[in-house]
C-alpha cells in the first residue's frame, strides 16, 4: 500500500500549487474567479501563459502582466480597506470587501446609485489607478455602503486620502494628508 500509485496524498502539494496559480484574487480557493469580465481577462492570460514555453519572451511578458494586474488589484483593495477602517469599519472591512458569486445587490434601486457612485469615485479620486477598468466587484461593495448609509462619508474620505491629481503628478510623503 505504501508503494502503490493509489496514494490520495501523492499530489497534494501539486494541487495546492495549482490552486494558488489559478487564484486570481489572492484569496485561497476563490471559487468566484471567473465570474466577472475582469476575472476572465486575467484567467485567459494565465491559460495562454501556461501554454507557452517558460523560457520564451512571450511567457515572461505575460507573467509580468499577470503579476502587475494582481498587484494592482491588491493595491486597490488595500486602499478601500484603509478608508473603511478609517470610517470605523475595522472589524467589518474584510467582509464588506468580500464578494462571491452568491453576493446580491440589496436593493435593485441601488444598482444605478452604485454605478454612479463608482464612476464618481473613479473620476474625482485616485482610489483606482488611471488605467483601471471599473470592477463589477466594487458595485457590490458600494451597494453595501449605500445600505449602511456610509457612501457619502466614504467618498469624502477617498477624496481626502486619494485626491485626484493631474496625470503624471506624484504625491511624496510630505504632501500626504494625515490619517483621520
Amino acid at each position: 500500500p505504501l508503494c502503490s500509485n493509489n496514494n490520495p496524498y501523492a499530489s497534494f502539494g501539486a494541487t495546492l500549487a495549482r490552486d494558488e496559480e489559478q487564484n486570481l484574487w489572492s484569496t485561497p480557493h476563490d471559487v468566484t474567479h471567473t465570474e466577472a469580465d475582469d476575472d476572465r481577462v486575467l484567467y485567459n492570460m494565465i491559460v495562454v501563459r501556461n501554454q507557452l514555453d517558460k523560457d520564451s519572451e512571450e511567457w515572461q511578458k505575460l507573467n509580468y502582466d499577470i503579476y502587475t494586474l494582481r498587484q494592482t488589484r491588491k493595491e486597490v483593495r488595500s486602499r478601500w480597506k484603509h478608508i473603511l477602517e478609517d470610517l470605523g469599519f475595522q472589524k467589518e472591512a474584510d467582509s464588506l470587501l468580500s464578494v462571491t458569486k452568491l453576493s446580491i445587490i440589496s436593493d435593485s434601486q441601488n444598482m444605478g446609485k452604485a454605478r454612479d457612485f463608482l464612476l464618481k469615485l473613479s473620476e474625482e479620486t485616485n482610489i483606482f489607478p488611471t488605467s483601471w477598468e471599473l470592477s463589477e466587484r466594487y458595485l457590490f461593495v458600494v451597494d453595501r455602503l449605500i445600505a449602511l448609509d456610509a457612501a457619502d462619508e466614504f467618498f469624502k474620505m477617498a477624496s481626502v486620502v486619494y485626491p485626484k491629481r493631474p496625470s503624471g503628478e506624484r504625491v511624496d510623503d510630505s504632501q500626504k494628508v494625515p490619517q483621520c
